[in-house]
């Protein structure tokens, strides 16, 4: 799909002022694909620059917007930033989600959800995310907590959820699956992510992801899994 122009933008700007309630026209603001447009350059900007070295003219020239339009859009950088980590993390998390929406067994599901948050993760974007935010902690505490809580629903949310159900069909055998949730995707995790936030490793293959995901199953449920309970 084309970028959409700022020529057309103000053409439907200007259309709604005049046909609030008809035609279809979105208000200032309200343009979806725009608002993609601007999200998209803005990943290209940050995943080329630190926070700091990104400016907002740098994302007006890589979107192809205005500066009006974008401020009509975001209210600063920091906006910005925000609501690109939000849309990043909801197609994470709509990924793994889809992994629990079956009728496979629990290790299947426990197996595909954890290869793909754990590629998530560790992957070259979110890890620049990660390392951005930890760059501007402390005199931007603000970012890092909208960082954290931009989203109602993350990975962690989404497993205890999974296995409330699967505590209530009798298939595991967990007290408290908040704790769980969080344990699982440690073990998934373990060694990984750390490894890629520091430096430690520049990437990180499918076959150690596939790995460290197993051998989590196993320790989960070992401790977790209708047998274990039944002990």
């Amino acid at each position: 799909m084309a970028p959409v122009t700022d020529a057309e933008h103000e053409n439907s700007l200007h259309d709604q002022q005049e046909h609030p309630s008809g035609g279809g026209r979105r208000a200032a603001g309200a343009d979806p694909v725009k608002r993609e447009q601007i999200l998209d350059g803005a990943k290209r900007v940050f995943m080329r620059s630190s926070f700091d070295a990104a400016s907002m003219n740098d994302i007006t020239r890589e979107a192809g917007v205005s500066k009006g339009t974008l401020y009509v859009y975001f209210e600063n950088k920091e906006d910005l930033f925000t609501a690109l980590i939000a849309r990043e993390r909801n197609i994470i998390v709509n990924s793994v989600k889809q992994s629990l929406n079956g009728n496979e067994p629990v290790e299947e599901a426990l197996h595909a959800f954890g290869v793909k948050l754990v590629t998530s993760i560790t992957s070259d974007y979110t890890i620049r995310a990660m390392r951005t935010v930890l760059g501007v902690i402390d005199r931007m505490p603000r970012l890092a907590q909208r960082f954290f809580t931009a989203t109602p629903e993350n990975g962690y949310t989404v497993l205890k959820a999974y296995f409330d159900q699967q505590v209530s069909a009798g298939t595991l055998s967990i007290e408290d699956t908040e704790t769980a949730a969080k344990q699982f995707i440690d073990l998934a995790m373990a060694g990984m992510f750390k490894g890629r936030l520091f430096g430690m490793c520049d990437s990180v293959s499918d076959e150690s992801i596939e790995k460290n995901v197993r051998s989590a199953i196993r320790v989960f449920l070992a401790a977790y899994g209708k047998e274990a309970g039944a002990k």
